[in-house]
């Protein structure tokens, strides 16, 4: 049996902590995750249209064996600044891998298009990514708010706000795994436009309402399949699109395992969100292992992992569009509206 861990958050995971920052006027926000220790890490990109910074590090065949910390942030391709920020908020606390003298935090770094999404984007000559960067590293600890916060502030589904979710799985072998989102994806969420998640079948209590899948399909659930990118307000299609997310555990992985687990986690986008990993999504994750259990997994135990990872980010990404919250400006409802 699966079961949460005590938050049901990816802090679950000994060694992380989640920062988040965000501008209500700008619809916008930045969410870091933060590694008390340098951690193992990996990558999978599945979506047509990413925008990342730092990522081709996390290859298995490259030097790099940890890394400090990871962001997620709206903003399209303005957002990489915040990288900088969280860069030099632990370069101030000496953290970074030490070069020539130098300290350099290694901190890979991923956006979601969120321009559309009726903030005010006029922000003159510099965007504040950067500053909101470094905020979101003031601010990290083990509880952390989801929905309309950090990174998902901005965040919309096809015909809903999106969000940040998280959640976490204990599994029988003593390893927590946990799972990161901000949910942002050309697709939907939910089953036609019903209440309910495409993500039930892994729904742990009521986490996210507790529905189940609608005793019949919604008249209108093909409809949605067919004409998914529902985004219509005054004739012209807004917001945006793109899921970026980060799965971590506490188990001993090598730098190729926590790219298999990157692999799997991928498998949630795909319960959770019709459809997903388009041309117009730039859907990764990344994928972080602490290590800290001190537990290396065998080939069964390995497969539960790999398997929880996929139902923990859809149960993530679920969580995130069902604690959103409604803002002055939304363009679309939110979750707890329908």
């Amino acid at each position: 049996m699966f079961r949460t861990g005590p938050r049901n958050l990816i802090t679950d995971v000994d060694g992380l902590r989640i920062g988040n920052a965000a501008d209500a006027r700008l619809k916008s926000g930045v969410t870091v995750v933060l590694c008390d220790e340098p951690a193992v890490a990996g990558i999978q990109v599945l979506g047509g249209a990413p925008g990342t910074r730092e990522t081709d590090l996390l290859e298995p065949q490259n030097s790099i064996a940890t890394i400090h910390a990871v962001v997620l942030s709206g903003g399209s391709a303005f957002g990489l600044d915040a990288a900088s920020g969280v860069q030099a908020a632990l370069r101030e606390k000496n953290i970074g891998v030490e070069v020539g003298g130098f300290r350099v935090p290694i901190v890979p770094a991923a956006i979601l298009f969120d321009l559309r999404n009726g903030g005010d984007k006029d922000w003159g000559r510099y965007p504040p990514y950067r500053e909101l960067g470094y905020e979101a590293v003031q601010a990290a600890t083990g509880d952390f708010a989801i929905g309309t916060a950090g990174a998902g502030t901005g965040a919309l589904t096809s015909g809903l706000k999106g969000g940040l979710g998280s959640a976490s799985t204990v599994l029988d072998s003593g390893v927590t795994i946990g799972a990161l989102a901000a949910v942002n994806p050309t697709g939907s969420v939910t089953v036609g436009r019903s209440r309910h998640f495409w993500a039930a079948p892994f729904e742990i209590g009521d986490e996210f309402g507790g529905l189940g899948y609608p005793a019949q399909l919604p008249e209108d659930a093909r409809e949605i399949l067919l004409k998914y990118r529902d985004r219509s307000v005054g004739g012209e299609v807004q917001g945006g699109s793109t899921t970026i997310a980060v799965i971590a555990t506490d188990a001993v992985l090598t730098k190729a395992a926590a790219k298999r687990l990157a692999i799997s986690a991928h498998d949630g986008f795909a319960r959770a969100i019709w459809p997903t990993h388009t041309p117009a999504d730039g859907d990764l994750v990344f994928a972080l292992a602490t290590g800290r259990s001190g537990i290396e997994l065998g080939a069964d135990a390995a497969i539960d992992l790999f398997a929880a990872a996929g139902a923990t980010m859809a149960r993530a990404i679920s969580r995130g569009v069902h604690a959103a919250t409604p803002a002055a400006g939304d363009l679309f409802p939110v979750w707890s509206s329908l």
